[in-house]
């Protein structure tokens, strides 16, 4: 008796295990913001004067948030590519692809040369490295969330979606403990001359560990049940723009918040704090190493409440206190007092994890199948622009040149763009994802 090519390719019983699902939706992530991590954390300390060593301090820390900015343009680019196929042939074998172009990117970058080796060939190489991270996590969130939602139980895709969320905060926390132990092991000028490059050149360790992870997991049954509904559609980024757009513009607006809270309050601050306040950069790491704690704490609880309240009541409430967190900054993180600078990165990477953990179920449920893989990342990516590419740019202009009384109204401002994108949707948490 013939086979049909569907039920070829449906895993044993069991494979998709919730216990699997769960790791294998948390693990890239973490991997891959693990990748992202390290180069926001480099961008703060040192690329300024190994790839741009003419000009001031400023103008140092100025240029590596420019090529920090740079993975965030190219993450839009990810999600269409990595969407079109991940819609068109499935999550699992697009998953396996952005793991591998983001991981081979962030390694590469771990054995560039500094300008006062090859010159000016140093910082592009960077750049275009850091342009396929960002292609490469472009690809990885989206396809991450709708393995962890369109797998999970009725009533519990808020909790199923906060792994990939929790993600972030492991891979910070491994980035961070691990400039954290470079800086006490090594001399300052270690540190600069190869000590940053460990961190990048490890990553591909933990590539081999998602890969391996990643090709034991089958497909998700939504996607399997589009396949035999013969939905799929030949354009997927055509058909979300001419039929979804409002809900990819709405989604995009709302992750404003998230990434502007996140990247103010880690590479902004860190430089800042390094830089201007003249905390140690040990002291600065280690602060940011208990805050994210706070982060990791409030994603499942902020998962959870979303399961039993709704999407938007507990994103409205998580904004409206990010708005009125952009006036801690000033009189907190100003104040170059250890435990007051530690309670600043605590509010705000806490109100992350609030506003972050809500979108790994939102963002799907936004969408139907046959364009869900590309809508969810293009919403999110191109959230990425507006709230985290220039993010330390204009705060490191803001701060030089009104303090910090204004980099924190910039963090209200960026909350309340996500308070309209919020309120402009509909609640979402009883769509199916079937259709």
């Amino acid at each position: 008796m013939s086979t049909s090519p569907i039920s070829a390719a449906r895993p044993a019983s069991g494979q998709n295990s919730s216990a699997r699902i769960i790791f294998a939706s948390f693990i890239g992530t973490a991997i891959e913001f693990y990748d992202f991590y390290v180069y926001a954390t480099a961008a703060a300390l040192v690329i300024g004067p190994v790839f741009f060593p003419h000009g001031s301090a400023t103008a140092q820390a100025l240029s590596a948030f420019v090529t920090f900015g740079i993975a965030f343009v190219a993450r839009p680019i990810g999600s269409f590519l990595f969407g079109h196929f991940g819609d068109r042939i499935g999550r699992k074998s697009t998953l396996v692809a952005s793991l591998l172009v983001m991981g081979l990117s962030t390694t590469l970058i771990g054995f560039v040369p500094g300008y006062d080796a090859i010159g000016s060939l140093a910082p592009i190489l960077l750049c275009v490295l850091r342009f396929g991270q960002g292609i490469g996590l472009g690809g990885e969130w989206g396809g991450a969330a709708l393995l962890a939602t369109e797998n999970a139980p009725a009533g519990k895709r808020g909790w199923f979606g906060m792994f990939p969320q929790l993600g972030p905060s492991i891979g910070f926390l491994a980035s961070n403990g691990l400039f954290f132990a470079l800086s006490l092991s090594l001399s300052d000028e270690q540190f600069r001359s190869w000590g940053w490059r460990v961190p990048f050149i490890v990553s591909s360790v933990l590539v081999v560990l998602g890969l391996y992870v990643r090709l034991k997991i089958a497909e998700t049954p939504a996607f399997k049940a589009a396949i035999e509904r013969k939905e799929r559609v030949r354009v997927p980024i055509a058909t979300l723009f001419s039929q979804h757009w409002v809900p990819t513009v709405l989604g995009a607006l709302a992750m404003v918040v998230c990434y502007t809270l996140f990247y103010n309050a880690t590479t902004f601050s860190l430089s800042y704090g390094v830089g201007t306040l003249h905390i140690p950069r040990q002291t600065f790491l280690g602060l940011l190493c208990i805050a994210v704690v706070f982060m990791a704490l409030a994603t499942p609880l902020s998962a959870r409440a979303s399961d039993r309240f709704g999407r938007k009541p507990v994103l409205i409430v998580g904004i409206i206190a990010a708005i009125l967190s952009g006036f801690t900054m000033a009189p907190l993180l100003g104040s170059g007092e250890p435990l007051l600078v530690l309670l600043f990165l605590v509010i705000q990477l806490f109100l992350m994890g609030v506003t972050f953990a809500p979108m790994g179920a939102l963002l799907p449920e936004l969408f139907p199948t046959n364009v869900r893989y590309t809508g969810a990342g293009v919403a999110y990516n191109l959230g990425g622009i507006l709230g985290a590419s220039v993010a330390p740019y204009i705060a490191q202009m803001l701060a030089a040149h009104g303090g910090l009384t204004w980099v924190g109204a910039y963090v209200s401002v960026a909350a309340a763009v996500s308070l309209v994108g919020v309120l402009g949707m509909r609640e979402t948490r009883d769509e199916s994802l079937m259709k």
